[in-house]
């Protein structure tokens, strides 16, 4: 049998959590000790669902998602995933013995309680979430919209880096370039209680790059850096961040947060100092630091980049994401709405992606725009 129960973020249920990501498809953004982090700082309004097999007395955590609940308008609410700014994966982590019947039991018991909207919106739905995801929704008989299908940069093993050919030719010779100015090294000090002094380094490197003079980097808007912080802080003090960093003679000129679930690492933000950028520091250190991951143990790491960032041109392993639309409830004008507005937003985007492809934007910003990523 299978129980659902719905509530607030709640870090006390974090080794649960850990020990389900742990044998499935993991999701580092719906970590208990991140999204305490959301509801400490407001950052979101959450609901957590944890999907509950029950043999006798006992009980064990099989499904784990968190949605957030978003107001557009006072008559229009709806659900979505990822949870919450700065997340990248949509899907739920569900025991991979379970999920024919935890992902019904999690629709059910959005279509069932008395308060949450029905329509919810998915959004970097990965792959191997989205047919399980599809399939209950279209048993439902309800409304279902596919939106988008992207390519994401994704690494599930050695075989996906571009170790060879000029790519690695032109990363080995700007680590020795590099190395020419003085000793060049990675540091990554994961569970050292390092970690938050680390992300002060990543976020001013990032304030002074041209995401501060555009007004998109974290610190530029306090509320966003408030929750980064908290963020780092408390999957630091679980082993689920680090900040890698690459220093010239001691000074840091690129940084890499990290994220942990499971067997993942996620590359989840990058910043590097524009004075040393004809040696590509941020792919220098992404590319240095992908060698200890892989030899810590890990098996797979999540980009939470686009198909035209850089890393795109350090991998060529890559992993589909699905956006979806859907409405659990009976048909709803909320679901019309929703579908409007999404297909005018689809519109929109592609008009500004034309007029980028037309040379509207000033040549630095293009440049900008094409190697690196939120």
């Amino acid at each position: 049998m299978i129980s659902v129960h719905i509530g607030a973020p709640d870090p006390a249920t974090a080794d649960a959590f850990e020990a389900l990501a742990a044998r499935a498809v993991p999701n580092a953004f719906m970590h208990p000790a991140a999204l305490a982090a959301v509801a400490a700082t407001d950052f979101a309004h959450v609901h957590v669902l944890q999907a509950f097999a029950h043999e006798g007395d006992t009980r064990k955590l099989v499904g784990f998602w968190a949605l957030r609940e978003r107001r557009i308008a006072p008559f229009w609410r709806f659900l979505q995933s990822p949870p919450y700014d700065y997340a990248f994966v949509a899907g739920p982590v569900i025991d991979p013995d379970h999920v024919d019947v935890v992902i019904p039991a999690l629709l059910d018991a959005i279509a069932n309680h008395a308060t949450l909207p029905k329509v919810i919106k998915l959004k970097l739905l990965d792959g191997g979430a989205a047919a399980p995801m599809m399939a209950a929704l279209q048993a439902r008989r309800g409304q279902v919209l596919k939106l988008a299908e992207h390519p994401r940069p994704f690494l599930s093993g050695e075989a996906d880096r571009k170790r060879s050919g000029s790519t690695g030719k032109k990363l080995r010779q700007d680590w020795n370039r590099l190395n020419a100015l003085g000793t060049a090294e990675i540091v990554n000090e994961r569970g050292s209680g390092t970690e938050s002094a680390a992300f002060e380094i990543f976020l001013q490197l990032e304030l002074d790059s041209w995401k501060g003079a555009s007004g998109t980097a974290l610190l530029s808007q306090s509320e966003d850096a408030a929750f980064a912080r908290l963020f780092v802080a408390n999957l630091g003090q679980r082993g689920g961040a680090s900040v890698a960093l690459l220093r010239l003679d001691g000074r840091p000129i690129a940084a890499q947060v990290l994220l942990y679930s499971g067997a993942m690492a996620y590359t989840w933000k990058t910043a590097f100092d524009a004075e040393f950028s004809k040696f590509s520091p941020g792919a220098l250190l992404i590319d240095k630091v992908t060698d200890t991951l892989f030899a810590s143990g890990v098996a797979q790491i999540e980009s939470c980049a686009t198909e035209d960032s850089f890393m795109a041109q350090l991998w060529t392993g890559r992993r589909m994401t699905v956006d979806l639309l859907a409405d659990v409830g009976e048909h709803t004008v909320s679901f019309a709405l929703a579908t409007f507005g999404e297909r005018g937003y689809g519109r929109l985007r592609g008009l500004r992606d034309r007029l980028r492809a037309a040379h509207w934007l000033p040549a630095p910003r293009r440049k900008h725009l094409a190697i690196t990523r939120g």
